[in-house]
């Protein structure tokens, strides 16, 4: 029997190509898997199989997919590319914007930084014309290198503070920080704004400080105890009296005496008793009240003898067992009293 020949199934000419539009014409997809010839040995002798495909093979679905992939990867350039400018055009970054300063974490060392406004405005906001030289002398190992000599005073007159003390601090950065101190100069408070570089714990004072209005007095709500217990108010005066006179004292045989719950430790001999000048009791629980004392202290003149007394108000949480009140604590007072 004669043998089929082997080449029938061969590659096709070009002419065949084109006959059929198998060749590199227009109406070709790019996409389409190439023609190829592949070997498959599942068939008897190893039938070959045109055009890359095997009957009911699927593989059409795993060129959709990558349509799919390929057309979202080209959307999502376009959404970003267009999304960017107009953000940035948006943003609140334009120059003027006010933005908030960042909070605590920022790495600002705030605590060495008050304390370093602290010793330079102590020599910044004392000055005196005839010690120009001392001054400046203790300026130079705040300011940066080439700063002024006096930092912006004009060698003229005197100044001098009887305190500072820390009001706040602004960290913008790690960096970079505002201390806010206030000063007392005679009867006026003075607000200053010392400007503090830092860098590896190096300090520096990086511009001149502002001074700022000083805080303002508020006014305290008239609320005041609605409802007094005027009974209780009498029936504890002199019960409070011995208590606080025991309290000057830190007699804890008498505290122990007027005590419930810890002991109570007392003033230690520091003032003198004086005298309960008024207590304030709220109605409320029959076996539980907070009051409020006014306590007359004498204390010590300088120098020994009689000083003057000062009135103070505390906060005492009582509780009665039995027929008798009992402190259960002791402190300042919290809300707004009477002046």
């Amino acid at each position: 029997m004669a043998r089929r020949s082997a080449v029938k199934n061969g590659r096709r000419t070009a002419g065949e190509d084109a006959a059929t539009g198998g060749g590199l014409g227009t109406a070709a997809d790019p996409f389409d898997a190439p023609d190829y010839e592949s070997f498959d040995p599942g068939t008897r002798g190893g039938s070959r199989v045109e055009g890359g495909r095997h009957g009911g093979s699927g593989g059409r679905w795993w060129v959709w997919l990558g349509r799919a992939v390929l057309w979202a990867l080209i959307l999502v350039i376009l959404v970003n590319g267009v999304r960017a400018p107009f953000e940035r055009f948006t943003s609140d970054d334009s120059p003027g914007t006010a933005k908030p300063s960042p909070g605590k974490g920022t790495g600002f060392p705030t605590t060495a930084a008050s304390a370093f406004a602290l010793q330079f405005a102590a020599v910044y906001l004392n000055y005196d014309a005839k010690s120009t030289a001392a001054r400046e002398a203790q300026l130079r190992s705040f300011l940066p290198d080439g700063a002024p000599a006096q930092f912006g005073w004009n060698n003229a007159g005197k100044l001098q503070v009887s305190s500072v003390q820390v009001a706040g601090i602004d960290a913008r950065d790690a960096h970079n920080g505002t201390v806010t101190l206030l000063a007392r100069n005679q009867d006026k408070w003075l607000r200053l704004a010392v400007p503090v570089y830092a860098d590896g714990g190096a300090l520096v004072v990086s511009g001149r400080p502002a001074l700022l209005p000083p805080p303002s007095r508020a006014t305290l709500p008239q609320n005041g105890v609605r409802e007094r217990d005027t009974a209780l108010e009498t029936a504890l005066t002199p019960i409070l009296g011995t208590f606080f006179d025991a309290y000057a004292k830190s007699d804890q045989t008498q505290l122990s005496r007027f005590s419930a719950g810890s002991p109570i430790a007392g003033l230690g001999n520091s003032v003198t008793f004086v005298a309960v000048r008024g207590v304030t009791a709220p109605t409320g629980d029959p076996g539980r009240r907070v009051v409020t004392a006014t306590v007359a202290w004498q204390l010590p003149a300088t120098g020994g003898g009689a000083g003057g007394e000062l009135e103070q108000d505390y906060r005492l949480d009582l509780v009665k067992k039995a027929s008798d009140w009992y402190v259960r604590d002791v402190r300042g007072i919290t809300e707004p009293s009477a002046p």
